[in-house]
């Protein structure tokens, strides 16, 4: 499968034997593209009964976005096991240069704290295709402040240096940390996935809105409108409930500092791709289309440099 195959041709309708164009979609640049092949890689955070527990390969990803005009996509990292790091990054290298699907950069695992860090991100500076590193904070075994921790800052910082950016993925409770460590490293550009992983259910998502707020003043990071839906129930969501978290991340960030994510397959614990697709579209139809556009695609090729 080609790049031209999945992308498709521009839809027409055949009607008294006139060829009609259906009205362009808005392009989009999905930020936040999850794959994984169990048969090459290991997932220590699935677990055997997870409906997750599959391979999720670029041919399923084509057919999840079927009809929606994605037309580049970002790798994100899949929390592999940590010996098989430098297999992942080297496995998503080839795949962006092989030009057959959406996948043109990615943002790999990594261990900032690590002493090896430094040895295995320093190749990537410069790099076409690797973008930056995220490394999942959220999990049962990562305590909170752990980002604050010398050794920890001390690798975010080195991405700095090196041109990459780091991924925040972390309680939404734990953000105040997440605004220490981006003034720790002024020089190092940032992404808060999953507009800082408030559930969608809360009833009071007071504290959140204060605490992303405070964050989103740092000019060092960006929003990434993803995940959300995720934390939704699942077959019993409308976009109403999602609208409230995504309207005040769109907020505080403003129009220049957002980018979508369509955080696939894990998105699919509570809806398909066309589904939150949809349901964001329709949180912002009443924004200018020009933010719209900002939104989808011209932030994220403006941010990771795409081509």
């Amino acid at each position: 499968m080609n790049r031209r195959e999945f992308l498709g041709a521009a839809a027409v309708t055949v009607a008294a034997g006139t060829v009609v164009a259906e009205p362009r979609q808005q392009a989009i640049v999905d930020t936040h593209q999850h794959l994984w092949d169990l048969t090459k890689f290991r997932l220590p955070w699935i677990t055997k009964d997870s409906p997750l527990n599959r391979s999720y390969l670029t041919s399923d990803y084509a057919k999840a976005t079927v009809g929606l005009n994605v037309v580049k996509a970002v790798y994100m990292e899949v929390d592999v096991e940590e010996s098989q790091q430098q297999a992942e990054a080297d496995y998503l290298i080839e795949l962006c240069k092989s030009a057959k699907t959406p996948t043109v950069a990615a943002v790999v695992s990594g261990r900032p704290a690590s002493a090896k860090f430094k040895e295995y991100v320093t190749p990537f500076r410069d790099s076409k295709y690797i973008k930056g590193i995220r490394q999942v904070l959220h999990g049962e075994g990562t305590p909170a402040g752990y980002c604050l921790s010398k050794n920890f800052v001390a690798g975010i910082r080195l991405l700095g240096e090196l041109g990459l950016s780091f991924d925040l993925c972390m309680r939404s409770s734990e953000l105040p940390d997440a605004t220490k460590l981006i003034d720790e490293c002024p020089h190092t550009r940032f992404i808060l996935d999953h507009c800082g992983n408030e559930s969608v259910q809360k009833k009071d998502h007071t504290q959140w809105q204060k605490d992303i707020a405070e964050l989103a003043q740092r000019k060092n990071v960006v929003g990434k409108i993803s995940g959300i839906v995720a934390s939704a129930k699942p077959d019993r969501w409308t976009a109403d409930d999602l609208a409230p978290v995504i309207n005040h991340t769109l907020s505080v960030f403003g129009p220049d500092r957002v980018m979508f994510g369509g955080d696939w397959p894990v998105c699919t614990l509570a809806a398909t791709y066309k589904q939150w697709v949809d349901a964001l579209k329709s949180i912002v139809q009443n924004r200018p289309a020009e933010e719209q556009q900002k939104l989808f695609h011209d932030n994220a090729v403006k941010f990771y440099g795409l081509k």
